[in-house]
């Protein structure tokens, strides 16, 4: 327990170290494929999936002098399990309705955003995401609303997906380039799995790559929802996804066969959503087990050769 107490508060102090003497948002490609030290621009932190930090002040000889530097208090009942994203010295993080932009090195709120009340089903919210001064945010009714990152001001708001039928949203987007990539929950009912990429300018659809056939076709396969942000080779260019179970979930009689691209781990390209590659742990899954995991990518020695990885 100990430990665990002085992780979170190492994890206080990392992120109040960051300056909020500019607060100038701009930001580019390198953000993200290079992240400073003292940022953390998206879910992950970087691209990779590692969520490794950068940062050296904390260290094993000084771990234990750190103390509790301040508390925010959200007022909700919802626990916390969002990433907060850290950019100019401000955190970003929500509830599945609320996002917050809180002053990094006081704790003092800058902004709150209250979204609609909650229409769907929900287990927590994983956060947002900012690209070039503006954060990107998925709403567990299924919107994909673009806000002022400065003021919390609504930009855009598009639905990309129907939450009547059971499908919610917790997911911190991707983004890549001028692509904006979400996906959904809702893995007990006969629902389509998906990936769409947004554009980040107006919110409009740039393509979609479907997990299973469109509903009523002649294949009877539904699912592989994607509902964990995925991660981002830039020298291949490719985005990796893993994908949830078919339906119905348990009983395999009704979709014979692998049942594509369910319980998969997938590549696609950014820039078309065209499948590159994919693998499947579990083909024709009858127990509930997803491959919805962050694929971790590494590059490193294999087998005496250098191999592109992911984990």
């Amino acid at each position: 327990m100990t430990r665990m107490k002085s992780a979170l508060l190492a994890l206080t102090i990392a992120f109040t170290t960051a300056s909020t003497a500019k607060l100038s948002y701009a930001q580019d490609a390198d953000a993200f494929l290079h992240p400073k030290a003292d940022s953390w621009p998206m879910y992950h932190g970087d691209y990779s999936g590692q969520r490794h930090s950068a940062l050296k002040q904390i260290t094993p000889a000084n771990v234990k002098d750190l103390t509790l530097q301040w508390i925010f208090q959200t007022k909700q009942t919802n626990g916390l399990k969002s990433s907060p994203i850290l950019w100019d010295g401000v955190l970003y993080f929500t509830v599945p309705d609320k996002v917050w932009a809180i002053d990094a090195r006081t704790g003092h709120q800058i902004w709150q955003f209250n979204g609609a009340p909650n229409k769907a089903f929900h287990i927590g919210h994983r956060g947002v995401s900012i690209y070039k001064g503006w954060l990107y945010y998925m709403s567990p009714d299924d919107h994909v609303i673009c806000l002022d990152a400065k003021t919390g001001k609504v930009r855009w708001d598009v639905v990309v997906a129907d939450y009547s039928k059971g499908v919610w949203a917790t997911m911190a987007p991707l983004i890549v380039g001028n692509h904006v990539m979400v996906g959904v929950s809702g893995d007990f009912d006969n629902l389509q799995g998906f990936v769409k990429s947004l554009d980040p300018d107006t919110g409009a659809v740039q393509w979609e790559w479907d997990a299973t056939p469109p509903v009523g076709t002649s294949r009877s396969t539904t699912g592989g929802n994607v509902w964990m942000t995925g991660t981002y080779d830039p020298e291949l260019n490719l985005v990796y996804w893993g994908t949830g179970n078919p339906s119905p979930v348990l009983n395999g009689k009704p979709r014979p066969g692998d049942d594509l691209y369910t319980c998969s781990i997938v590549a696609l390209n950014p820039d078309t959503g065209k499948l590159a590659w994919a693998f499947q742990p579990s083909p024709h899954d009858t127990h509930d087990w997803d491959a919805v995991e962050t694929p971790v990518l590494a590059d490193g020695d294999f087998g005496g050769e250098k191999k592109k990885m992911l984990m």
